[in-house]
């Protein structure tokens, strides 16, 4: 069962998060995410999972392909559908999302864990004590933005930990390097000269689901207005983990998220 390192020996917070100061912290670690150069290329996922031993059918980073819109009223009435003596055409917008946990400033599942498993650590990162978590699934209904999930293997809660064994040791979080479009940027906000406070400075950014009052530091240039609820607000065209429903993720699990009429291992026909 893998431990989460603290090679810094950063103090760690479980209930006075509130009370922390990220400004007298040594770092307070963020990421931009530039949507504008997202290609959907998955690359990060892939990237996710290899660094991390993440299980088959799980996933700590993944992007979604997601449309926002409606149909319009076509004042031509030329549009290809007619309804009520009136023609309407699709208004609709294509975008990809990278998802992950935003290592909120305020992270509920931090306050609903029973045992202390989980806590923030003073660098701004939210972690969890694999050998204490019970697996009771509290922080996974807690989280706004659907980023834990239940490790099979472990028989405990996961999420991303920003790679905390690589920021450790000075490296970049996997997704980061991998990232063909250079869409993800990862870096200290207490740094006066990271790449993260310039884009930050530069550019209009927002966080996914700001109503939640998580204060998420997971930040995206050029959301749409549509997306800012990550719940609700659009419909999901193919999430990343619709084609995992594979043999080995059974055997794994015991159970079968989608019907696979093949019989095979490739997900839907």
């Amino acid at each position: 069962m893998s431990e989460i390192e603290n090679a810094h020996d950063l103090p760690y917070v479980h209930n006075t998060f509130s009370q922390v100061d990220p400004e007298r912290s040594p770092h307070h670690w963020v990421m931009v995410i530039d949507l504008r150069k997202c290609i959907g290329c998955q690359s990060c996922v892939v990237a996710c999972k290899s660094e991390n031993n993440v299980p088959v059918g799980v996933y700590r980073t993944w992007v979604q392909v997601v449309e926002v819109g409606q149909w319009e009223v076509d004042p031509n009435g030329d549009g290809p559908v007619a309804v009520e003596g009136k023609t309407y055409v699709p208004s609709v917008k294509r975008f990809s999302l990278p998802r992950l946990c935003n290592h909120c400033d305020d992270p509920p599942c931090v306050e609903v864990c029973p045992v202390e498993a989980t806590f923030k650590r003073q660098d701004g990162l939210v972690l969890i004590d694999y050998p204490t978590c019970i697996g009771c699934g509290y922080c996974i209904q807690a989280c706004p933005y659907d980023a834990r999930f239940f490790n099979p293997i472990q028989q405990t809660a996961d999420k991303c930990t920003f790679c905390v064994q690589r920021i450790d040791r000075g490296l970049l979080p996997a997704c980061v390097t991998s990232c063909v479009g250079r869409a993800r940027v990862f870096g200290d906000l207490n740094d006066p000269d990271s790449e993260v406070g310039a884009l930050l400075a530069h550019y209009s950014t927002q966080g996914l689901d700001i109503a939640a009052g998580t204060n998420p530091q997971v930040f995206y240039i050029n959301l749409d207005g549509d997306l800012v609820d990550a719940a609700t607000a659009y419909n999901t065209v193919y999430p990343y983990a619709a084609g995992t429903n594979t043999n080995q993720y059974d055997e794994l699990t015991g159970r079968v998220l989608l019907e696979t009429p093949t019989g095979g291992e490739g997900g839907r026909a």
